[in-house]
């Protein structure tokens, strides 16, 4: 995987795509036997150094009323992806995301990714939106 179409192409026919733009894909994941879903999107970034990096990242909750510090706390313990603030149609959302240089990936990695952002991002939307899924 070291470039982003190979990564689109091996998303494309493993997973549900709802978006897909150049160095930007969604990927929509069912969850608990369809009754959640969670979209990861994953897209192109150059680091400092100038390599490619994937971000794959998942879209948690407005951060209207969401403890900061009890998110960093989370932040601290988390084995799996950071919590970064981004926006959404000019509204701030938590949102966990990971970043892997491209050098170091494989088919198995990005399946990892999109799985463990997707899960754990869901099972947060749901502690943070009493049950809901509306993301």
């Amino acid at each position: 995987m070291q470039n982003f179409e190979s990564i689109r192409s091996f998303l494309q026919g493993k997973y549900k795509l709802t978006a897909s733009e150049p160095y930007l894909v969604c990927v929509q994941l069912s969850l608990n036997g369809g009754k959640r879903h969670q979209s990861i999107f994953l897209s192109e970034l150059v680091g400092e150094d100038e390599r490619p990096y994937l971000r794959v990242s998942t879209v948690i909750a407005p951060m209207t009323g969401i403890d900061a510090r009890r998110m960093l706390s989370f932040n601290w313990q988390s084995r799996v992806g950071y919590l970064a603030l981004g926006e959404l149609d000019s509204v701030p959302y938590l949102q966990l995301c990971e970043n892997r240089p491209y050098d170091t990936l494989t088919a198995a990695e990005i399946d990892r990714l999109v799985l463990e952002i997707g899960g754990l991002g869901d099972q947060m939307e749901k502690m943070l939106s009493a049950g809901g899924d509306l993301l």
